[in-house]
């Protein structure tokens, strides 16, 4: 029976030490603590936006023609209403200049017919007077008083054929007009298309031409992107914006919300969207924004200040963390997650702050059940 006992305990003592020799090494993993912090849920754009002006035009003349005048190069400012091209008119200037000839010898028949049909009622009047004094007989008073009533109307169609004659002038200033191109608003020259002596053609329905003159904004911007159809519902006018240029890679732009699309956009072998504008906020001194930059647009939904957080990228399955126990080995901590964006996730239920979770997730060994050391703290 001693003998029996002994040799057991020796099999208890290998088996003990063949164990340890064949244990596993436990895994080394880094840790960060639970903090309390900034937790937003935000929405991106599923393709990259773009900076557009505020105001821009692609100007052409309504007729074809020979440009005579240029007024105006790429990169010149112009002010409303300032002209910007001419196209050959003498012959439209010449028809406004009978125009107006008309319309001075209309005036000056009205007046004259106006004069006499004062005069002729003059006489009328006086006529009258004398031949109810039975001065003079009564025919000869209602002669004067038809006369009168004659030139009245000669007067009045005097009157509207000067009304004719200067809507005739209207018409060929209006004409006229046609050969001129003027600035719709305030803004910069972007384009010029055409020299002096060569022609300009309008565009007919339905088809593209380059543009006269290409007139836009350059000290106003706003930002244009698409939103997936899915966060669309989510977004509304006021919200705040973060906006970022890869021209200007180290600065982050704010911006507001100012319009959503009022329809999903559906192009084929694309995911359906909506196009959201967002006006940028003052620009610091030294950045100048260009129309067609390439823009991306993170719209904050909803925020908490003083949130419980972890990094998002610790979060496995969508649902829980790793810790170490307290023997020594991984294992999982389901959590209850609220707000949530592509950085931190706010913690509702399952942990506490100051509680130190796995941060090396996907590293070699680290797994649930494994056992484990801490290695280092990374303070997030």
């Amino acid at each position: 029976m001693k003998k029996s006992l002994i040799t057991l305990a020796v099999l208890v003592v290998l088996a003990g030490l063949f164990y340890y020799w064949s244990r596993p090494e436990p895994v080394t993993v880094t840790v960060v603590a639970v903090e309390r912090g900034l937790v937003e849920r935000t929405v991106a754009n599923t393709r990259a936006g773009t900076v557009m002006a505020c105001q821009r035009s692609r100007l052409a003349l309504p007729i074809g023609g020979q440009i005579a005048q240029l007024l105006v190069k790429e990169g010149d400012q112009v002010k409303a209403g300032q002209l910007l091209m001419v196209l050959w008119n003498k012959d439209r200037l010449a028809q406004l200049e009978v125009a107006e000839a008309a319309a001075l010898s209309a005036e000056k028949d009205r007046q004259s017919a106006c004069i006499d049909a004062q005069s002729d009622l003059r006489e009328a009047k006086r006529l009258i007077n004398l031949a109810n004094r039975n001065l003079v007989s009564r025919e000869s008073a209602d002669l004067a008083e038809s006369r009168a009533q004659a030139s009245v109307a000669h007067c009045e169609a005097a009157e509207a054929r000067q009304a004719k004659a200067a809507a005739s002038v209207s018409l060929a200033s209006a004409i006229l007009e046609q050969t001129s191109l003027r600035a719709p608003f305030d803004g910069a020259v972007a384009e010029v298309t055409g020299e002096v002596g060569e022609y300009a053609t309008p565009s007919p329905p339905g088809v593209m031409t380059p543009p006269a003159i290409d007139l836009l904004t350059d000290n106003c911007h706003f930002i244009s992107a698409p939103m997936d159809e899915v966060d669309a519902s989510g977004i509304a006018v006021g919200m705040p914006v973060r906006v970022t240029l890869d021209a200007f890679r180290e600065q982050v732009f704010p911006a507001v919300v100012k319009r959503i699309s009022p329809y999903i956009l559906d192009q084929e072998k694309q995911a359906r969207t909506v196009e959201v504008e967002a006006s940028l906020d003052a620009l610091p001194d030294g950045v100048k924004l260009l129309a067609g930059y390439s823009a991306d647009m993170e719209i904050i939904l909803r925020s908490g200040d003083h949130a419980l957080r972890i990094p998002s990228e610790l979060l496995v399955d969508d649902n829980y963390v790793l810790v170490v126990d307290e023997q020594g080995y991984l294992q999982r901590k389901l959590i209850r997650k609220g707000l949530a964006n592509w950085r931190y996730t706010e913690v509702l239920e399952g942990l506490q702050e100051g509680d130190q979770i796995v941060s090396n997730i996907g590293g070699s060994g680290v797994e649930v059940g494994a056992p484990a050391k801490i290695g280092t703290s990374i303070h997030d």
